[in-house]
C-alpha cells in the first residue's frame, strides 16, 4: 500500500516528507495505456502533487499541478485532495522516445523545457492562488525545486523516481523525497542536510532497498534528531460522476447542447480525462440538459 509519512527536525528547522507512490503510477499506467516515458514523466508528476497536496490543511482543499514543455507528450496535469490522493492525465500517452546515452528514461525530451510549470492551490474558498515559473529541464524534480525557490522563496530539494521495467515497460517502483529548510535553519543544519543529500541514493534505488518512507526520511536527515508529524495512506482517486458531467455540460448552453450530435439512437457519450470512465447521456437527458440551461439563462 502506498503511504506518505513527513517528519521534522526537533529544532523545527527542516522538515522532510516521503512517499512510496508505486501503486498510484501502476494504476495510472493501467488506467491510460502509458509508454514507458509517458509513465515515467506522468508518475513523477503524480508523485510530486501528491507529496504538495498532503501539506494542505482544509479538507476542502486541492492542489493542481499543469505542465506543458512543448514536447511530444503535450500537456501533463495532476490533482490531489488534502490526503495526497491524485489523479491525473498526460495529452499523448503512447508517446515513447529512445533512451538517453545512459540508459536512462528520456523523461525532459519527452516533456521539454520550452513552457512553464504552474501551480494551482484551490482552498475551497475564494479565488484559487496561482503561481507559474519557467521550467528548468522538464525533468519535474528539478522544475519544482525551482518552482519553490523563486515563487515561494523556500529552500528546498525534491527528488522523484519512478522505475519502468526497460523490456515490458511496466512500472515497477515509485516514490520521492521533499526536504525543505524552515525559518531559523541556521547555516550548520544546512551544510549537514547538504552533506547527507550528496550521499543519498536515488529515490528508486533506496526503493530497491526495500527502504520504507520514514526511512528514506531518516536518511535524509541523518545527525538530526526526527520526530515524525504524520503518516498516512495514498492512491490514485478519481472524482468523476455522471452529476459532475452533468454540470459540466450545462457550461455548454442550452443552443450548443441542443446541436449536440449523438450516436444513431441520439446518446452523447463522455469520458473522464483521467479515469478513462464513460457517462452515456440519452437523447432525453440532453434536451432535459438544455431546457435547464435555457431556464438559467433567462433569469
Amino acid at each position: 500500500m502506498d503511504k506518505i509519512l513527513r517528519t521534522i527536525t526537533s529544532d523545527g528547522s527542516i522538515m522532510a516528507a516521503a512517499i512510496d507512490s508505486s501503486h498510484i503510477v501502476y494504476t495510472a499506467q493501467k488506467v491510460h495505456g502509458l509508454s514507458k516515458t509517458a509513465c515515467a514523466a506522468l508518475g513523477r508528476l503524480l508523485t510530486g502533487t501528491s507529496l504538495m497536496g498532503d501539506m494542505l490543511k482544509s479538507e476542502d482543499s486541492s492542489l493542481t499541478l499543469k505542465v506543458n514543455g512543448g514536447g511530444p507528450l503535450g500537456n501533463l496535469v495532476a490533482i490531489s485532495d488534502y490526503k495526497g490522493n491524485v489523479r491525473g492525465y498526460v495529452d499523448h500517452p503512447e508517446i515513447d522516445l529512445p533512451l538517453k546515452p545512459n540508459g536512462k528514461i528520456d523523461v525532459g525530451g519527452a516533456v521539454g523545457n520550452q513552457g512553464r510549470l504552474a501551480v494551482i492551490r484551490d482552498m475551497g474558498e475564494g479565488d484559487p492562488y496561482v503561481g507559474q515559473v519557467e521550467l528548468v529541464s522538464g525533468e519535474i524534480a528539478e522544475d519544482l525545486t525551482s518552482y519553490y525557490a523563486s515563487s515561494e522563496q523556500i529552500p528546498t530539494v525534491c527528488a522523484l523516481g519512478v522505475l519502468v521495467d526497460k523490456e515490458n515497460g511496466e512500472a515497477m517502483l515509485s516514490g520521492g523525497l521533499l526536504i525543505q529548510a524552515l525559518p531559523g535553519a541556521d547555516n550548520s543544519a544546512l551544510e549537514r542536510l547538504e552533506e547527507n543529500i550528496a550521499k543519498l541514493d536515488s529515490v528508486t534505488t533506496m526503493l530497491a532497498k526495500g527502504m520504507s518512507p520514514e526511512e528514506m526520511c531518516r536518511a535524509a536527515l541523518n545527525g538530526f534528531e526526527v520526530e515524525i508529524l504524520d503518516e498516512s495512506p495514498v492512491h490514485y482517486v478519481c472524482t468523476c460522476s455522471k452529476q459532475r458531467f452533468a454540470k459540466a455540460l450545462l457550461t455548454l448552453g442550452s443552443k450548443e447542447l441542443r446541436s449536440l450530435h449523438g450516436d444513431d439512437h441520439g446518446d452523447v457519450e463522455t469520458v473522464c480525462h483521467y479515469c478513462n470512465k464513460k457517462y452515456v447521456f440519452s437523447k432525453d437527458e440532453i434536451a432535459q440538459l438544455a431546457e435547464q440551461a435555457e431556464n438559467a439563462e433567462k433569469k
